[in-house]
């Protein structure tokens, strides 16, 4: 992609161990966004995968022109987002999940941005109007860090993770100032909006699970907690 004639969407995708769905997942977005007649990038923010990811998603940057791979060198959601967002080179940045992929909520958010409604569309599994198919223990703890983040630090909204576009002149700077990594980079990114007195929006979206997740939800708990203590500290105290 030429720096002198940047993309007008970026779409970050964090992958890791994704070698399973990549490529397929990767296609059909390609198709899906050449019939949309934007000119945009694909990023993928590899992270630390142990399995064939990192070759895969070179490979896709090679057949593709308009896909490329940024990687960080460890196991890391959020650092993976935050790179990614502040390498786009698009006047709007979407974050996208290699599972999700969704067309539908790109067009709906690109209508809200076309209009200078808003500077930051979430995509909530959780509001009115949504259809969250996923397991009972994924939608469970979706509310339950979303009540969390509403006791602690007094987030008005329903969602914080997964599908978010934005105006990046508006965000990025925002996304700079971030100091929460892995599951609550994404949270503290949409409070710190919020706060900023940008204008954020949620709509609802449709969301089926295509595979488990590559961490388990247990697994991420303590790190979530830390990272929750941490921000809260941050927005709180130090501001």
């Amino acid at each position: 992609m030429e720096e002198n004639n940047p993309p007008e969407l970026s779409i970050v995708i964090p992958v890791y161990n994704e070698e399973d769905m990549i490529r397929t997942a990767v296609e059909g977005l390609v198709g899906g966004l050449d019939a949309i007649g934007r000119s945009y990038e694909i990023v993928l923010a590899e992270n630390g995968s142990s399995d064939a990811t990192a070759t895969l998603a070179e490979e896709l940057g090679q057949r593709f022109d308009r896909v490329r791979m940024r990687q960080t060198s460890e196991p890391n959601y959020g650092r993976a987002l935050r790179d990614g967002i502040l390498d786009a080179h698009g006047d709007i940045v979407v974050c996208e999940e290699i599972d999700l992929c969704d067309l539908d909520f790109l067009s709906r958010a690109l209508q809200l941005l076309d209009d200078n409604e808003v500077d930051l569309v979430v995509g909530s599994k959780a509001m009115e109007g949504a259809d969250d198919g996923r397991p009972l223990s994924r939608r469970a703890g979706t509310r339950a860090i979303n009540l969390l983040l509403r006791w602690t630090l007094g987030f008005r909204g329903t969602d914080t993770h997964g599908l978010k576009a934005f105006r990046r002149n508006a965000v990025a700077p925002v996304a700079r100032t971030c100091v929460a990594e892995k599951d609550l980079f994404a949270s503290e990114l949409v409070i710190r909006a919020e706060r900023e007195g940008l204008a954020v929006c949620e709509i609802p979206v449709s969301v089926r699970e295509k595979r488990p997740p590559t961490v388990g939800l247990l697994r991420r708990v303590p790190g979530v907690m830390t990272h929750l203590a941490k921000l809260i500290i941050a927005i709180r105290v130090q501001k």
